[in-house]
């Protein structure tokens, strides 16, 4: 992790001078695109609109929102990598292409470090682990059980990384072995669950919260240490039994990697702004999700945190890169 720490200290020296410098400098003074890694309708486009409000108002400049799904957000961050490097193009992702693609494609045509500018993380989410109303687990305690019984009979859906990992983390910790079967989107795996075609998901709160209100789907237990806003009475998978268990994902926004210190700076201050907003408030409280702001430097080292985090499950989990 050597590259972390040399990014670290560049931007320890150079951020007082840089901080100085944005609150004078006139940026910006044209359109800035935000790329999506996801489709439109998904959480990080959700997000990224309702940042690009806030920072309108606040600049006067319009936000593109450039949606380049596909392919686990390789075509997005490497678009916003190849972008010129003068502030007007701002990758507004997640965890998926920062710490997860490393470990799950053979070959990235980004660097997830050294390609970017990194200027603040946005917002952070627990993942819930359910199963349909009609299920006759009522408990985590009831899911380990089965699982331990019949190893292999118990299937899990994931239609993104984060829902993976997050699948294959139970497991380990559990020592149960749960059939894995991938969809190409947390919402298909999410329409097979409700179903009946597979048994269990851990998923988003922003995809599984309807579902959980309207009562179609029963959580059993959160994903993070502490319990989620939007669920108080559920445990933790950690409190239920699954000891150690402990991922969430995340959000941040980052600028292609030669971008000037002073306009980083400056970035980096509109999106601070924009998460602290009555247009992110809304999305914030209609998702569960927190809002959760950084500055460059402490989401480099959490940033190399989380990706040791997940290349550790990963690998115990004999996942073969693509």
């Amino acid at each position: 992790m050597k590259i972390y720490r040399r990014v670290a200290i560049a931007l320890a020296i150079v951020g007082p001078a840089a901080i100085a410098a944005a609150q004078s400098v006139r940026f910006p003074e044209k359109p800035v695109t935000f790329i999506v890694p996801f489709a439109a309708g998904s959480a990080t486009d959700q997000l990224a609109r309702a940042l690009g409000v806030a920072f309108t108002e606040k600049t006067g400049q319009a936000v593109i929102v450039d949606n380049r799904g596909g392919a686990g957000g390789l075509i997005a961050a490497q678009a916003a990598a190849r972008a010129a490097a003068d502030g007007y193009t701002v990758l507004i992702t997640t965890n998926t292409t920062q710490v997860a693609n490393p470990y799950l494609y053979h070959k990235l045509p980004y660097d997830p470090v050294a390609d970017f500018a990194p200027l603040t993380a946005l917002g952070r989410g627990g993942q819930v682990l359910v199963v349909p109303a009609a299920s006759p687990y009522n408990s985590v305690a009831d899911v380990v059980a089965k699982a331990r019984s019949q190893p292999g009979k118990l299937s899990y859906g994931a239609g993104n990384s984060s829902s993976r990992i997050a699948g294959e983390m139970l497991k380990q910790l559990s020592q149960t072995d749960i059939l894995y079967v991938p969809y190409k989107s947390n919402p298909q795996a999410l329409t097979d669950l409700l179903g009946g075609q597979i048994d269990l998901m851990v998923i988003d709160t922003v995809t599984g919260m309807p579902q959980i209100e309207s009562g179609k789907l029963r959580a059993l237990g959160a994903s993070t240490q502490r319990r989620l806003n939007v669920l108080p009475k559920v445990p933790t998978l950690d409190e239920a039994g699954v000891k150690g268990y402990d991922i969430g994902y995340w959000f941040a926004a980052y600028a292609p990697a030669k971008t000037s210190t002073v306009v980083t700076a400056r970035l980096r201050q509109l999106l601070v702004d924009a998460v602290h907003s009555p247009h992110a408030k809304a999305f914030f409280d209609n998702t569960g999700i927190d809002p959760w702001t950084t500055t460059s430097e402490e989401l480099v080292w959490f940033q190399a945190v989380e990706a040791r985090k997940w290349s550790k499950v990963i690998k115990a989990a004999n996942i073969e890169p693509e």
